[in-house]
């Protein structure tokens, strides 16, 4: 039965009910009328409803509902409508990678299209970070699993996972060059694994490396090899958007020098991958960009033919060390080039092992090492052309000037001798050249008692013309300027002022003049093709894959400050060394040609360096021969025999 409240008629008109009672204000209501038969106003409740709720705190309690219910829905807007791609795109990262597609590096030819190097499959072992279990425990469970199957110590694949921390979806390459045998097995093995991927690549392969071609090595050293990215690459390539941290580049020869013609274009994939990363189909597709192939000047016969004559005398003569070359004076186009010893690219290959690395870098002869255009020795007579070419510009002499070499000049209490015990008796500019008459060029060069000769500043000035202690900038990497002194040079480092014997060293290639044999090779091809210095190169053309179609390249030349006619008198000298001169194994060709022999001390206690320059056909130069025997004591007798015999089957091959 209902509480039946104590209110009064007097109460209500007056409004003065016990708040206590308000929450109850309909059932007292419901019984009064029931009691009196009398109806409450509502007029008279407005009093009684005030001072249960205040207005005020109705208000606020509004306005904080309103602020609350207008953040949740600013923020639902701000997170579907202003952030919604942002999180739709994480979301859909966790589904949706975008991988990229590998191009084909380019192919590098021979000039008749003869194939150096090609690309084969390769695998490896790699490691995703993004795809790696967040949880510690599990993550280190998958790392330890990694490590056993790799048997890359754990330490290793930690810092490369800290150091490639930002590379977050690309492949960190734990283990590469791996068999399709084992890459099939690896990848069985991990399978379930996340984060661990077996990627398939290629290699290089080296034809002209390979056990079928072995005698061929030497080549190594202008193809070069690829390797991996180091720090200071990967810093200076981060913005181009081009490399991955593990990818491979060209680090010496062509393949470093046509980096960027080589390399081609990376496409790309969207994939939709599973839970632990492994691709499951794919959603769309920019295919990659194939990289140029490069077409050489090289004739890799000929590289075959100089590389063997060269090992034949090492191998008599019991030498170790030597450089050839030969080239086109026309154009600087690059037949061949040989330093010797060599080494086999294909142990770089895929990765090199440190085991192999050390058996190179602690060889004391250095195959490592090009020769041909780092190494830097004294030229030996080889700069008498130079010297001549430059006393008849400046008309210190004429082609009718002689001196009488008796075996030497004696300068104070210094004696400067010719090779030749009693001397060459009268001697002009020909004479000079051919029989390499030390005297003659004494007098050139520094002058003697009356006779003034060209000095050391215009000897400096027409030996840099000729590309004298300064780069070539053959399309090769390891190139040395070689080293020409001066009366400054001399003074700051030894202390000590500038003798016309200093100038007499210089005149006959001896003292601290230092050159590379493609230097010789450039300025005998300047004295053969009539006064242009060229730049020696082995590229010849660029070729689009898909297209086949070739650019060809071009390279620099230059005059140098001598005349024609000055010359056509130095390549006479050079001609008559073979006609009756100290290039007398020459004369057995079945053309004419021109030389000049070289000995280079170096060494009191080590024999000297053997040096032979030549063209051919002495009317129309069509290629120089340089030769370099290290410690092969005359040029004569162990460099000229190599010139010659590859002159011989060259003349077969082009001039019939």
């Amino acid at each position: 039965m209902a509480k039946i409240f104590d209110i009064s008629e007097e109460k209500i008109q007056r409004g003065d009910l016990d708040g206590k009672y308000s929450h109850n204000w309909v059932e007292e209501s419901f019984n009064f009328e029931r009691q009196t038969g009398k109806q409450i106003s509502l007029s008279h409740t407005k009093t009684y409803l005030g001072t249960s709720i205040p207005r005020k705190n109705i208000f606020i309690m509004m306005l904080i509902v309103i602020a609350g219910l207008g953040m949740l829905f600013g923020k639902t807007f701000y997170l579907q409508t202003v952030k919604g791609g942002y999180y739709r795109d994480l979301a859909e990262g966790n589904r949706i990678r975008l991988r990229p597609i590998l191009s084909e590096r380019g192919i590098i030819y021979d000039r008749f299209h003869t194939e150096l190097v090609e690309n084969v499959p390769n695998f490896s072992l790699a490691l995703i970070p993004q795809d790696l279990p967040r949880n510690a425990g599990k993550r280190k469970t998958v790392i330890e699993r990694v490590v056993s199957l790799s048997g890359v110590p754990e330490e290793q694949i930690t810092e490369m996972l800290k150091k490639y921390s930002s590379y977050s979806y690309a492949s960190l390459v734990i283990k590469e060059n791996l068999d399709y045998e084992s890459a099939l097995k690896l990848y069985i093995q991990s399978s379930q694994l996340p984060g661990i991927s077996i990627e398939k690549g290629s290699k290089r392969q080296y034809i002209s490396s390979t056990s079928t071609l072995e005698h061929n090595l030497s080549i190594s050293h202008l193809l070069g090899y690829l390797g991996k990215l180091n720090d200071q690459e990967i810093e200076g390539l981060k913005d181009t958007e081009e490399y991955l941290p593990f990818d491979n580049i060209g680090k010496v020869g062509l393949e470093k020098s046509y980096e960027s013609a080589l390399r081609g274009k990376y496409g790309l994939k969207k994939v939709e991958v599973n839970a632990i990363g492994r691709e499951q189909s794919v959603l769309a597709e920019d295919p990659p960009h194939p990289g140029k192939n490069l077409i050489l000047t090289l004739d890799l016969e000929a590289q075959k033919k100089l590389e063997e004559l060269t090992k034949n005398m090492l191998a008599k003569t019991g030498k170790k060390r030597a450089a050839a070359m030969a080239m086109d004076p026309r154009d600087g186009s690059i037949l061949a080039m040989v330093s010797l010893p060599a080494f086999n690219n294909n142990d770089f290959s895929g990765g090199i092992t440190q085991k192999k690395y050390s058996e190179y870098t602690q060889n004391t002869d250095h195959p490592l090492f090009n020769r041909a255009i780092g190494g830097t020795y004294p030229s030996g007579s080889t700069i008498k052309l130079v010297m001549a070419a430059a006393a008849l510009q400046e008309k210190i002499i004429t082609p009718t000037t002689a001196f009488l070499s008796t075996g030497g000049l004696k300068l104070g209490d210094r004696i400067f001798r010719d090779w030749k015990v009693g001397g060459h008796g009268t001697t002009n500019v020909y004479k000079g050249i051919a029989w390499s008459v030390n005297t003659f060029f004494y007098y050139v060069g520094g002058g003697y008692k009356n006779f003034v000769g060209l000095g050391i500043d215009r000897i400096a000035k027409y030996m840099t013309a000729f590309g004298i202690s300064k780069k070539t900038e053959i399309d090769l990497t390891g190139e040395a300027a070689g080293f020409l002194p001066s009366k400054e040079w001399k003074l700051k480092t030894k202390g000590e002022q500038w003798f016309v014997g200093d100038t007499y060293n210089i005149s006959i290639g001896q003292g601290d003049l230092l050159v590379t044999p493609l230097q010789v090779a450039v300025w005998t091809a300047a004295v053969a093709n009539g006064g242009k210095v060229i730049q020696p190169h082995l590229g010849l053309q660029l070729e689009e894959p898909v297209t086949h179609t070739k650019t060809s390249l071009d390279f620099k030349k230059y005059d140098v400050p001598v005349s024609a006619e000055n010359l056509s008198i130095v390549r006479q000298g050079m001609k008559d060394c073979v006609v009756y001169g100290s290039c007398g194994l020459m004369r057995v060709l079945p053309f004419a040609s021109g030389g000049k022999t070289g000995t280079a001390q170096w060494n009191s206690n080590k024999d000297n360096h053997a040096w032979f320059t030549s063209f051919a056909p002495a009317n129309n130069p069509e290629i120089v021969v340089t030769v370099l025997i290290e410690e092969g004591e005359e040029g004569s007798t162990t460099a000229q025999p190599i010139a010659r015999d590859f002159l011989l089957w060259w003349g077969k091959k082009y001039l019939n």
